[in-house]
């Protein structure tokens, strides 16, 4: 029983890295849409673009590595 609910756990943990994936498609989509309306703007937003493609994959590394820490810590 205890063995279950390590995996059910790890699996819902590793739910984030979904939503990373899905983040960072959203993330390039919305820019290269904001790039194609205004192209002069788009170099001065690329900064923010790179920050929030850091942040996004950060929180989906998290998740994996809390589902590693459920799996074979606790």
């Amino acid at each position: 029983m205890e063995e279950m609910g390590k995996y059910i756990g790890a699996g819902l943990a590793c739910l984030g890295m979904l939503g990373a994936a899905v983040g960072v498609g959203n993330i390039f989509g919305s820019f290269l849409q904001g790039a194609m309306r205004n192209p002069s703007a788009a170099q001065s937003q690329f900064g923010n673009l790179i920050f929030g493609f850091a942040v996004t994959e950060a929180l989906g590394i998290f998740s994996l590595l809390v589902a590693l820490i459920l799996l074979f810590v606790a």
